[in-house]
């Protein structure tokens, strides 16, 4: 399949996340929810790479790559803390655009970081997502 493929399944997988998500954090502290969740990706994950990868290949190339990895588990960490607070506080049709605009600031630290290009499908996409954003927000 192709990235863009993947892409929507994301899409359509994260939908899902927030709905059930929505439902499952009722009644029940965020955190302990959002611990529920995670040790479940972690058994799940870790099941697929055990089924799908290759024995012997679970190699790390680098202590760069630790590190990078690390932290990005502790800002996704970060991000659901956040995000299950958030849909326990305000109704999920509001709380996932606003948790979308992740996608304008991958455009931007993209450019800032990675040396990306900014076009003009970049550029006023984000900001369409912006703005999108804040008009449900202000619904």
């Amino acid at each position: 399949m192709s990235w863009l493929a993947w892409s929507l399944l994301s899409a359509v997988f994260a939908a899902a996340t927030a709905i059930l998500a929505k439902v499952g954090v009722a009644g029940i502290d965020s955190n302990f929810a959002t611990a529920i969740r995670t040790s479940v990706v972690l058994i799940f994950t870790w099941m697929i790479a055990f089924g799908t990868t290759k024995a012997g290949s679970f190699h790390v190339a680098s202590s760069k790559t630790w590190l990078f990895l690390v932290l990005s588990g502790l800002a996704t960490g970060l991000s659901w803390l956040c995000y299950f607070r958030a849909l326990q506080l305000g109704p999920a049709s509001r709380v996932a655009p606003i948790d979308k605009l992740s996608v304008a600031l991958v455009i931007v630290f993209g450019i800032l970081f990675l040396g990306e290009k900014l076009t003009f499908g970049k550029g006023v996409g984000g900001l369409l997502i912006v703005a999108g954003a804040i008009f449900i927000a202000l619904d």
